[in-house]
């Protein structure tokens, strides 16, 4: 059963996020929460120095803070729960929420925001008791309990006794079965379910690309390892018109065709693989696009000597760092008559300047396209990081805020944090 309905969406000029108009519908921002309290699944994983603790990147504490003033404007108070980090055994100092208190506070425009030193403790009882609307409580880091992530049902549900509704706004975490993001799911009816802004947009958005994609739909797909996307790869054979390959993954695909590669990166487990996702690719009438040419160095490198080659007949010593010239230009034609774009990987080594050009052509082509009117997706960490690094982040569509999940989700596979709230 479908919980919200998106009619009409448009890009905001600065963040991240979706922003829905007047004449959209959506379950969460239909609902009024005067007098309950939202137990708030959120994403506050942010990574902290490790000297001072300070967060060095609050893009994910950001994300949620829309979901967070709606429940306070509409006078109801908000429980946050989340996860920080991999402790191993039980609290660790540096995985604290409590981290997170004075710049969660700053983010709210200087609402007070209470403290629970344990997440199902006697703390967390008595504090989400007595929290008054408008009030904000953050309970300390949900993985200090094991049974968070295996998922553990007496752990869910002494979680859900905090609040009187559950609003996952997690979609970093929506491809796990864990007790705070599906499990708990079954102790709240269906209609006190809700997904919150972040996780709505993340939805609407991969449900746009995925069922609802007008064509040309162009899937780019890059990063090292062909095997990190053979799934993706295979899912999108049967909706995109085109699929362009690049980074390290595309030098599987020349061997595999006979091509000579020098020493790139190549999965050599993997080159029946590429065949057969090529020879697929061709009976479904999808066009595979790989780079014509490639920047190559002689060792990997910053400081590396660079040239460049074909991308089938790279000399010995020397290896792909990043697409060429020509492959850029011929990427970009493919990518600015596309109607639907989806982009999940560099073409290079981006972080190295002189291995970005690629990758950076393609965040480019994809702004251009999208102001033509084009739906862009961009998902996954390292394209995340590029659009981010080259100022393309308000110029696209959407930009995923789960890495993990997105990729999971456009693999064909139910997040069980999205069926929990779903039903």
């Amino acid at each position: 059963m479908e919980f919200f309905y998106v009619l009409f969406y448009f890009r905001q000029t600065e963040g991240n996020s979706l922003i829905f108009k007047k004449d959209s519908m959506s379950k969460f921002s239909e609902h009024n929460f005067k007098g309950q309290k939202a137990l708030i699944r959120v994403d506050f994983n942010v990574p902290l120095d490790k000297q001072t603790f300070a967060i060095t990147d609050d893009n994910r504490m950001r994300a949620t803070i829309p979901t967070i003033q709606k429940i306070l404007k509409d006078g109801g108070s908000v429980i946050l729960m989340s996860h920080l980090g991999r402790p191993k055994e039980g609290p660790e100092e540096k995985y604290s929420l409590k981290h997170l208190i004075s710049h969660l506070s700053e983010l709210l425009g200087g609402v007070t925001v209470k403290f629970a030193d344990d997440c199902i403790g006697a703390s967390a009882t008595e504090l989400s008791a007595s929290l008054q609307p408008g009030e904000v409580l953050l309970l300390e880091n949900l993985r200090f309990y094991k049974q968070e992530e295996k998922g553990d049902e007496a752990f869910a549900e002494k979680l859900s006794k905090l609040g009187d509704v559950w609003v996952n706004d997690a979609f970093g975490t929506a491809h796990r079965a864990h007790a705070s993001t599906a499990v708990i799911a079954k102790f709240f009816a269906p209609e006190n379910r809700f997904f919150g802004f972040v996780m709505e947009g993340e939805v609407t958005a991969a449900e746009q690309v995925m069922h609802k994609a007008e064509k040309p739909f162009v899937a780019i797909i890059g990063g090292a390892k062909v095997s990190d996307k053979i799934l993706i790869i295979e899912n999108l054979l049967e909706r995109a018109t085109d699929i362009i390959i690049g980074g390290g993954m595309a030098y599987t695909f020349f061997k595999a065709q006979g091509g000579h590669i020098g020493k790139s990166l190549c999965e050599e487990d993997r080159l029946d693989t590429a065949k057969d996702l090529l020879v697929k690719a061709a009976a479904k009438g999808v066009c595979i696009h790989l780079p014509s040419d490639s920047i190559i160095a002689d060792n990997f490198a910053a400081d590396a000597n660079i040239s460049t080659a074909p991308s089938n007949n790279i000399p010995d010593g020397w290896m792909g760092l990043d697409i060429g010239e020509n492959a850029s230009i011929e990427f970009a034609n493919v990518i600015k008559r596309s109607k639907t774009i989806l982009w999940n990987g560099p073409m290079g080594v981006f972080e190295m300047a002189k291995f970005q050009h690629g990758t950076k052509a393609v965040a480019v082509a994809i702004a251009e396209a999208t102001q033509n009117g084009a739906f862009s997706l961009v998902g996954g960490g390292d394209s995340v990081a590029a659009v981010n690094q080259f100022g393309f982040a308000d110029k696209v569509s959407y930009v995923s805020t789960g890495g993990g999940a997105m990729l999971e989700y456009f693999e064909g596979k139910v997040l069980p944090g999205i069926a929990a709230v779903k039903g």
